[in-house]
């Protein structure tokens, strides 16, 4: 078991990004982005920088946090910037040593209903895109986000049933604020634990995320981890219990969204918040240990 995260929410450059990490007394980023450019699309000479400086470290990337087939790519439009994400991001993993990579089931499409999202399609990109990656020994985990397999668990299970070889990151806080598809409308909001429990045997990696949600006001408030409705203790609690023995990677959430530009914040602040909330989350991990979750 090892500790990780975005910690492009920590700083947006990665001399911040590392000293973050090291002063948790970690050795690994969730690399998603490096002064706000995704890292399968920085410029090569930039990426090339990046890689020395995080050898000089001591610090690997455990996971790209990639943008492929995700929430921002719709399942109507050409697929070709997926498969170039992916042919760039394949020769830099190897660079790194990084075996894992997020991606996702491209956007839902919220002006059709849940059983008319275009599957086959989705189905038939995910599987080249997989198989590309598991030709170069780099396994690709899905994350149940604002995508056709964050719908609800039934999706997230129909879609490895249709993509061999695909497997999951589950993300705690996304059920919070994602309305349920699979249960008849009025669409309830996801449960994290009801999610988690259908596809905890296809999980190999977790993003740990919290917070609240307001029906009234469609907000949701980003809170310390197991402080919010994600079942973030109980969750961990059960992967500990069970052997888990994969990563937690920290996406607070609490300073910056990484997909909305309206959401901003201090650099301190960033900083700060970040590695408080890598320590709030150790010491509930020892408290599962420990049998008092």
């Amino acid at each position: 078991m090892y500790f990780t995260g975005f910690a492009d929410e920590a700083a947006k450059d990665l001399a911040g990004q590392i000293k973050a990490t090291k002063e948790l007394g970690w050795t690994n980023i969730e690399s998603r982005a490096i002064d706000g450019v995704n890292i399968h699309d920085l410029p090569q000479d930039q990426f090339d920088r990046a890689a020395d400086a995080l050898d000089a470290a001591g610090i690997k990337i455990n996971c790209f946090g990639s943008a492929i087939a995700n929430w921002g790519k719709k399942i109507t439009e050409p697929f070709d910037s997926s498969l170039a994400e992916t042919e760039r991001a394949i020769p830099r993993m190897k660079r790194l040593g990084t075996k894992l990579i997020r991606i996702m089931s491209f956007a839902r499409l919220d002006d059709r209903e849940p059983n008319d999202q275009m599957e086959e399609e989705r189905f038939r990109r995910l599987r080249i895109l997989v198989k590309m990656f598991l030709d170069n020994g780099i396994q690709p985990v899905h994350e149940n986000c604002m995508n056709y397999g964050g719908m609800g668990w039934p999706f997230t299970l129909k879609l490895l049933e249709n993509v061999p070889g695909l497997k999951l990151v589950f993300d705690t806080g996304n059920p919070v604020f994602t309305l349920d598809k699979s249960k008849p409308k009025p669409y309830p909001q996801e449960s994290s634990w009801e999610f988690y429990e259908h596809v905890r045997d296809h999980i190999v990696y977790v993003h740990i995320k919290d917070g609240t949600y307001d029906v009234a006001t469609k907000k949701t408030t980003y809170t310390w981890p197991g402080e919010g409705d994600g079942d973030v203790k109980k969750i961990v609690a059960d992967l500990i219990k069970n052997g888990y023995d994969g990563g937690f990677s920290m996406e607070p959430h609490m300073q910056l969204v990484f997909h909305d530009s309206a959401v901003t914040a201090q650099a301190q602040a960033m900083y700060d918040n970040y590695v408080e909330y890598g320590r709030r989350f150790m010491k509930i991990v020892e408290e599962c240990k420990k049998g008092l979750v």
